[in-house]
């Protein structure tokens, strides 16, 4: 009933010759995914696939060529992967001023600042260990035990002990244990998409291929890690371990390095910024103060204690908690993030490399289109012909995808192979062979049953053939896969009657279509990267809104990719300053995922590598969810540049009052003990809650970011300086007021009040750049609202509470006291809301307030 395939080598050895010493795996050999050719060499070929290799034999080459496992590389030193983390401007700051603190006594602040230091340090050297859990889950794609014929015999050994030169024993459900070529095929079929992309199972044959072809049209060999769908084989193995295709990738996935996210780097920038900052401050007010001839410790302690006030103590944990709301808001849309910074970094993203199988696709054959006069009786022909069996709710199946596809087609229109079985029996059965290229079923009702390559069936069919070329050229067009199907009397393939032709593919998932259109909409280019051929791929890129009408095909759509292929893309558009994202599911996508500033793999059919390998999991492989990633990342970007905005602006105020002062000769307006309080406390948690507000509604209407745009550009540091000067003239001005008549403690007391009040008030200014509090919503972010409120009221207890008075040398506020301060702290905000007013009657570009 079946034919068995025979390769000439195996033909010579049954006739009773030796196998010739053949070139094995070489330990320099490069890969033949990447169409170049693998070259083997220094394995001797001494058996016959009937006797095998002797164990001796096989004992020896397991020292030669080692475990037939996915190895190590070589691991940075642990400790140098350690001092790594705190490698950033922003932690050199934030480690001087706990050092600052130290020495001023604050031990409270110094345990903060040094805490989160630590804390960051931690989760950055933990997630250095990705590449190794990844190099991880690839071992456990292969195959925990194999068959191979040793001295004549068929054994069951560890898959770790497979050495180049075995005999494979394979069958239908066999994990390949190593990449082999084959002697062998009787209807063998592997399922590859893993590796090669390809979303159909591939046929194998024992003839032999171009050693320089792609590794998806490798028919000839076989390939650790994928699985045989169907058949039965024999292959010789000619790679192991680390030689195999699957451990080319495990090279390129360890040996790959994560770029540091837009949002790292634009930190970094702000970090640089702020010390070059904090040493002009500290050199100006301690030229100042020896120059009105004060004593070198307290001009030593100003200085320091005013660069220390300079630095936003606040912003990692604004930050950490900015990405944590993200990384909740999305898990609402199955999104899950395993790494931080990717929250930020997806919402700047200019680019989208996906893979087709699986990601814009349902990754599940089904028959797109039919054609023939009569499709009830088309399809009853073609479910006739078919082996694979449906599930109970009839919404999967077993057996060939393909076969699959056809039952479920069938299927909604009633039409079931099992009552077919009952009503018919099978009498023979032709099953699918390459060199046939069709398969049939004679059935007890007199008819034989075929389906198979067009081409194949219409020298065969003696009617019905009318337009059929026509229709094959049209749906092979649109990227389908094309089967005919045929009936004829009997039980040969002669005189048969060409009922009609299916058109199958992997369809795109309707949500993906929205997904595209919306990414392209936000500025977002999506990139198909695929092992299918070129002309299933455009067709798809076309259908899902990738591919316009005269864009070009070459920067969009890539297909018959390999890893070093998609990898090299990646590289590509990284090169051209772009913010990639790749999404994948199979092992051949993780070296690209991981070199991307976000991967994005998939948390159903995805592989346990690709997840280990990426920063975010789509829960339900839903590409859709990528945009609403965007969005939330856009967001969050807009909440951390208007919280960074706030806290700079008010260290603004607090340098330029004190530098005023310094350089005017006055006495401080404020002792370093309440530049630390304003700090940490009063600046701090409304930051916090500003990183907290909801995305605006127009986010994805904008173009993304430049990559190359700072965290905070002229428009913002203008903003800075402009709203820093407005606070420190009002403080100032109380200050310089009060001294006139009262004593320089009393004096203190009203400016440390006012610059606290007048800071807090201005967080509702922060929330916009366009809008004003009251048109953004006074009370929609309660959380804001809280944290004002609470601190208004911690500030007033200080000045009231004789312990603290003690403390922060302040004194309590009378009723008169009150109005000096909290009139005066509501000039700024007052002026800063005003401004945007009038800015936006004058239609011009409004910053940060």
């Amino acid at each position: 009933m079946c034919t068995t395939g025979i390769s000439p080598a195996l033909r010579t050895i049954l006739h009773g010759s030796l196998f010739k010493r053949l070139e094995g795996p070489s330990q320099t050999g490069t890969t033949g995914g990447t169409g170049r050719a693998r070259h083997y060499d220094g394995v001797l070929s001494l058996a016959t696939p009937a006797l095998g290799l002797s164990r001796q034999d096989a004992a020896d080459r397991l020292v030669a060529f080692g475990l037939n496992e996915i190895q190590r590389e070589h691991p940075a030193p642990v400790w140098w992967l350690l001092l790594g983390q705190f490698n950033s401007p922003v932690i050199w700051l934030l480690m001087g001023a706990c050092a600052v603190s130290v020495a001023l006594g604050e031990a409270a602040d110094a345990v903060a600042i040094a805490a989160i230091v630590g804390l960051n340090g931690i989760i950055g050297f933990l997630q250095e260990h990705r590449a190794e859990r990844a190099i991880q889950a690839l071992r456990s794609m292969t195959a925990p035990r194999a068959r191979v014929v040793r001295e004549g015999e068929t054994m069951t050994v560890g898959a770790a002990s497979v050495v180049p030169g075995d005999v494979l024993r394979l069958e239908a459900g066999d994990i390949v244990a190593a990449d082999a070529r084959l002697l062998e095929a009787n209807v063998l079929a592997c399922n590859e998409a893993s590796l090669t992309g390809e979303s159909l199972p591939a046929e194998k044959s024992v003839e032999p291929i171009a050693s320089d072809a792609a590794l998806a049209d490798r028919i000839d060999t076989v390939f650790m890690g994928t699985f045989v769908v169907r058949g039965t084989g024999l292959a010789e193995v000619v790679a192991t371990g680390m030689r195999t295709e699957l451990g080319a990738i495990a090279h390129l996935l360890a040996t790959t390095e994560k770029a540091a996210t837009p949002l790292q780097q634009r930190l970094d920038g702000v970090g640089r910024t702020l010390l070059v900052i904090c040493l002009g401050i500290v050199a100006l007010v301690a030229a100042a103060g020896w120059w009105h001839g004060r004593p070198g410790l307290e001009v030593l302690l100003s200085a320091v204690s005013l660069a220390v006030a300079s630095v936003p103590e606040g912003l990692p944990a604004m930050v950490t908690i900015a990405l944590a709301i993200g990384v909740q808001r999305m898990a609402a849309r199955h999104v899950l993030i395993r790494r931080l910074a990717s929250v930020e970094t997806l919402g700047c993203a200019t680019v989208i490399c996906t893979d087709k199988t699986g990601t814009l696709t349902t990754g599940m054959m089904a028959v797109r289109e039919l054609w023939g006069p009569n499709h009830e009786r088309l399809l009853v022909a073609a479910a006739s012909c078919c082996d694979a069996e449906l599930s109970s709710d009839e919404r999967a199946g077993i057996g060939d995808p393909t076969e699959v596809a056809i039952l479920l087609a069938a299927a909604e229109r009633g039409i079931r192979r099992g009552d077919i079985e009952r009503r018919h029996p099978r009498v023979l059965v032709h099953p699918f062979e390459t060199n046939r290229r069709r398969m049939s079923i004679a059935r007890a009702d007199g008819f034989i049953y075929v389906k198979g390559a067009f081409d194949t069936l219409l020298p065969l069919c003696a009617a019905g053939t009318g337009g059929v070329p026509e229709a094959h050229a049209q749906m092979a067009a649109h990227g389908l896969r094309v089967l005919a199907v045929a009936i004829g009397p009997g039980l040969d393939e002669q005189r048969l009657e060409m009922l009609g032709l299916l058109g199958i593919a992997d369809p795109p998932r309707t949500e993906a279509i929205d997904a595209v259109a919306a990414a392209r909409t936000a500025g977002v280019t999506t990139v198909m990267i695929t092992g299918d051929h070129a002309v299933t791929a455009r067709a798809v890129a076309r259908e899902l809104g990738i591919l316009g009408p005269g864009e070009d095909p070459a920067m969009r759509v890539h297909a018959r990719a390999t890893p070093e292929d998609k990898l090299t893309i990646v590289r590509a558009w990284k090169g051209r300053g772009a913010v990639v994202a790749m999404t994948g599911d199979g092992v051949n996508d993780a070296p690209a995922l991981r070199e991307a500033h976000i991967g994005i793999a998939m948390g159903r059919t995805g592989t346990e590598v690709t997840r280990e390998a990426s920063d975010m999991i789509l829960t339900d492989d839903n590409f859709a969810g990528i945009v609403s990633a965007i969005r939330e990342g856009r967001g969050i970007f807009d909440n951390i540049r208007k919280s960074l905005v706030y806290l700079l602006a008010g260290n603004a105020a607090e340098l330029f009052l004190m530098l005023a002062a310094a350089m005017a000769g006055w006495p401080a307006p404020l002792l370093p003990l309440h530049l630390l309080w304003i700090n940490i406390v009063t600046d701090g948690l409304p930051a916090l809650a500003l990183v907290m507000d909801p995305a605006d509604d127009d986010v994805l209407a904008r173009p993304p970011r430049d990559p190359g745009e700072p965290m905070l550009g002229p428009v913002e540091w203008r903003t800075i300086v402009v709203t820093g000067a407005l606070e420190a003239a009002v403080c100032l001005g109380v200050f310089i007021t009060a001294l006139q008549s009262r004593p320089i403690v009393e004096a203190r007391n009203l400016a440390f009040a006012v610059l606290v009040l007048s800071e807090l008030c201005r967080a509702f200014a922060a929330r916009s750049v366009t809008r004003t509090f009251w048109e953004v919503g006074a009370f929609s972010n309660v959380r804001l609202l809280g944290v004002v409120g609470i601190s208004v009221l911690v500030q007033l207890g200080i000045h009231h509470i004789p312990a603290t008075q003690v403390f922060f040398e302040i004194g309590a506020l009378s009723a008169a006291d009150m109005a000096r301060t909290v009139l005066p702290a509501l000039v700024p905000v007052t002026i800063l809301e005003l401004r945007k007013l009038a800015r936006r009657a004058r239609g011009g570009r409004l910053s940060v307030a």
